[in-house]
C-alpha cells in the first residue's frame, strides 16, 4: 500500500474559509508574478482589506504627487474648470468682505477643484471595496467619516445605511469623549435644517 494515498476522503471545504496556498507549490522555475498572484487570489479576507486600503493609500500618494507637479506647471491662469464669477458671490455672502483681490477667486477655484478631486478619489475606494462600479452618495458619505480632515461635513453628508447609522453613532460617541463640539441640544445631526444657506439679502 502506498504511504501517500489515504483511505479516508479530505473533508469537505467551508465556505468563506480562508485557504492556505503555499507558494512552493509552484515549480521552482514558475515567474515570480505567478506566486504573487496564488497569493492574492487565496489571501484571507483580512489580508486582502489591507492590500486594498494600502492601494488606495497609493493611489491618493500618486494624486497629490500629480496635483503638485500640475501646480508647479502651470503658466495658464484664465482657464478654470469653476466658474469664478459664482465662487467670488460665495465669497461675497460672507458680510465682512468687501473687496476681493482677482487672484482669490482663481485660488478657490483651484482649491475646490482639488476637493472635490480627493473626495471623488476617496469616494471611489469605497465604491472599489464594495465591488460597484458606480460612485454612489454612500460612497461620499463613508469618505467623510473614514477621513478625519473631512470632520466638517460629517453633519452634512447624510448617511443613509443602518451600518453606517451604527458607525456614525460610534464615531459621535468617541467625538463627545474627545471633545468635538456637535450640533446644538435637540438638533439631530441629520436634520437637514441644522446647516443651511443664508443668501445674501
Amino acid at each position: 500500500m502506498d504511504p501517500t494515498k489515504s483511505s479516508t476522503p479530505p473533508p469537505p471545504p467551508v465556505m468563506g474559509a480562508p485557504v492556505a496556498y503555499p507558494p512552493a507549490a509552484y515549480p521552482p522555475g514558475a515567474a515570480p508574478g505567478a506566486v504573487a498572484y496564488a497569493q492574492q487570489l487565496y489571501a484571507p479576507p483580512a489580508a486582502a482589506a489591507a492590500q486594498q486600503a494600502a492601494a488606495a493609500q497609493q493611489q491618493l500618494q500618486m494624486f497629490w504627487t500629480e496635483q503638485y507637479r500640475e501646480i508647479e506647471a502651470t503658466t495658464d491662469f484664465k482657464n478654470h474648470n469653476l466658474p469664478l464669477a459664482r465662487i467670488k458671490k460665495i465669497m461675497k455672502a460672507d458680510e465682512d468682505v468687501r473687496m476681493i483681490a482677482a487672484e482669490a477667486p482663481v485660488v478657490f477655484a483651484r482649491a475646490c477643484e482639488m476637493f472635490i478631486l480627493e473626495l471623488t478619489h476617496r469616494g471611489w475606494a469605497h465604491a472599489e471595496e464594495n465591488k460597484r462600479r458606480t460612485l454612489q452618495k454612500s460612497d461620499i458619505a463613508a469618505a467623510v467619516a473614514r477621513t478625519e480632515v473631512f470632520d466638517f461635513l460629517v453633519d452634512i453628508v447624510p448617511r443613509d445605511d443602518a451600518k453606517d447609522v451604527d458607525a456614525a453613532a460610534a464615531a459621535a460617541a468617541a467625538a463627545a469623549a474627545a471633545g468635538i463640539p456637535r450640533p446644538a441640544a435637540g438638533v439631530p445631526a441629520t436634520d437637514p435644517l441644522a446647516y443651511y444657506y443664508v443668501p445674501q439679502q
